[in-house]
Parts: structure tokens; C-alpha cells; sequence
């Protein structure tokens, strides 16, 4: 096998329709299986998906296992296999595959021996430019977060952005990580560095694993001649105020792993003084009840 697809859902039916869909038909040049997690969907994500696809390895399980459980659990399958594939991907459900690129993908994973992990250039649905790569957060990234920042600051190196001009070369280029919406990773990586940190329930979980597999000597890259769009957001389908709690529990957890004393305490003490300013200026209860939520998580 060359390729291994893994797509995790939750109530995103008509979404995850979608990305099989476009998915297999970028997938007629390839050796490929397609494995679908199902989180406890209660929309018919998993019946849908079994009608319409028959050919994908659908497993439907009786819990919410989060993004990171829910791809290793099909990752742990996929290394069971007596004839595993050369490269495993992992692609979200919000996702539109447009023709090529998983092939375009897969031949610059293949190009480079030290090439451990590449992920595509992403657009919004209305086709406007997304960043889908960015530099490993730090305190300047913090500081852009909760402070006033002049705009070419916010869309530039400063707050970890790479130039616009290195995705519209359609070349490939050197990063720290690419976004979760699609990650390609040789199997070998996988051996090597092992999976998602489950800890992570939500958000981060991709920078995490993409430091790792830096550490142990891999590149990774983004890939702009591969175009997906990604409809951000849509597959989450959370609030805000709970979204806030995950994303800086991971965050916050993230920065436990990776930086040292000294910056992660730098860091602590950034976001407790910007989530009191964002108590300042919120306008809802819940909204103060997250961030409040933060600052003790901080100290």
C-alpha cells in the first residue's frame, strides 16, 4: 500500500460527505485505503458515510476520542498492517481536495529522504488566502495575541507567519509545522516519533508532534502546488467560551513540554496579564467565566 487516508468525524455528515467525495476522487492513481474514526456522531455521519462509501474502513466509536485519540487510534491499526503503507495521512473533515494534490503531496513527502512531514496550501471556502504553515509559538506570538500590534507586525514573522510570496512561488518551503487539516507523514516518522500526544483533546496537538519530529532530525515542509480548502472552524462545532478553555489548555500544556523554565514562565505571566485584559473588555459572563478559567490554569 502507498497511502494510508485518515479522517476523524463528529457530527460533520454532510461535511464529511464532502471530503470523501473529492478525497476519492484525487485518489485514482493510488494504492490507498481510506479509515474513518467516528466520534460518537449523533447527525448519521457514520451511516451516511457507510452507504455512500463502502469502501472506506469506518469505525464507529461509543465516545468523543478528540482529534488526537481519534487519529491514533486508526494510526495503531494502520501499524498493525503486515504490509503497511509508505506514508500515512491525516486530512479533517472540512476539507475540500482539489485535483492533484494528494499526488503532489505524496511525490514531494517521497522527494527527500529527510522529508518527514508536509501538509498542502489551504483557502478558505470563498477561495481568500489561509495560512496553513507557521513558525513554533513563542512570546512574540503571546505578546500579538493580547496586545495592540501593528498589522504587518500581526501578518508577518514577527507573530510566526511566513511570506505570502513563499506560497505563491508554488514551491515547496521549510517550516515548523503545518496546520492538522492535512498532514502527510512518511510511515517510517510515525515509527520513530510515535503519534499524537493524547493529552491533547483538542488544538496544538500538530505542533507538538511536528516539534518532535524536528527533534528527532526530520524536515518538514509546506507544499503549495497541493490545494485544499478548508472550511476553518466548521467541524469543531463548539461555543466560544469552552473553545477558549481547550485552546489554552493545550496551549498551555504545549508550552510545558517545550520551553524551558525560564520561558515558560515568561509565557505564564503573559497570558494572566492578558486574559485580565480580555475580562476588561468582554461582554458576556460566560466569556469572563473562560478567562478567568485561564488565569488559574496560568498560575
Amino acid at each position: 500500500m502507498q497511502l494510508a487516508v485518515v479522517i476523524v468525524t463528529w457530527n460533520v455528515r454532510e461535511l464529511a460527505r464532502q471530503a470523501l467525495q473529492t478525497l476519492y476522487a484525487d485518489l485514482d492513481e493510488f494504492d490507498a485505503q481510506v479509515y474513518v474514526v467516528d466520534s460518537a456522531s449523533s447527525d448519521g455521519t457514520v451511516e451516511a458515510l457507510r452507504a455512500e462509501f463502502p469502501q472506506a474502513d469506518i469505525y464507529a466509536s461509543p465516545e468523543n476520542l478528540g482529534f488526537a485519540a481519534g487519529n491514533n487510534h486508526a494510526i495503531r491499526r494502520i501499524m498493525a498492517l503486515e504490509n503497511p503503507p509508505q506514508a500515512v495521512y491525516l486530512l479533517n473533515p472540512d476539507t475540500i481536495t482539489h485535483p492533484g494534490a494528494t499526488r503532489t503531496l505524496y511525490n514531494a513527502l517521497m522527494a527527500e529522504p529527510d522529508l518527514g512531514l508536509v501538509g498542502a496550501r489551504l483557502s478558505y471556502e470563498d477561495g481568500s488566502f489561509q495560512h496553513a504553515a507557521f513558525a513554533f509559538p513563542g512570546l512574540r506570538q503571546l505578546w500579538v495575541e493580547f496586545f495592540p500590534t501593528p498589522g504587518r507586525w500581526i501578518e508577518g514573522r514577527f507573530n510566526g507567519r511566513y511570506p505570502r510570496a513563499w506560497y505563491d512561488s508554488g514551491q515547496p518551503f521549510d517550516v515548523d509545522f503545518t496546520l492538522g487539516a492535512t498532514m502527510m507523514l512518511k510511515y517510517k516518522v510515525i515509527q520513530q516519533t510515535g503519534m499524537f500526544d493524547e493529552n491533547f483533546f483538542m488544538y496544538c496537538e500538530e505542533i507538538d508532534w511536528a516539534w518532535r519530529i524536528h527533534q528527532a532530525g526530520w524536515r518538514v515542509k509546506c507544499v503549495p502546488a497541493a490545494h485544499i480548502t478548508h472550511l476553518s472552524g466548521q467541524s469543531t462545532g463548539q461555543v466560544k467560551p469552552q473553545s477558549v478553555v481547550n485552546l489554552w489548555k493545550s496551549r498551555l500544556y504545549l508550552f510545558e513540554k517545550h520551553y524551558p523554565a525560564w520561558k515558560l514562565t515568561l509565557a505564564k505571566r503573559l497570558v494572566v496579564l492578558g486574559m485580565k485584559r480580555k475580562i476588561r473588555q468582554a461582554d458576556s459572563s460566560e466569556l469572563i467565566h473562560a478567562y478567568q478559567t485561564v488565569i488559574e490554569m496560568a498560575t
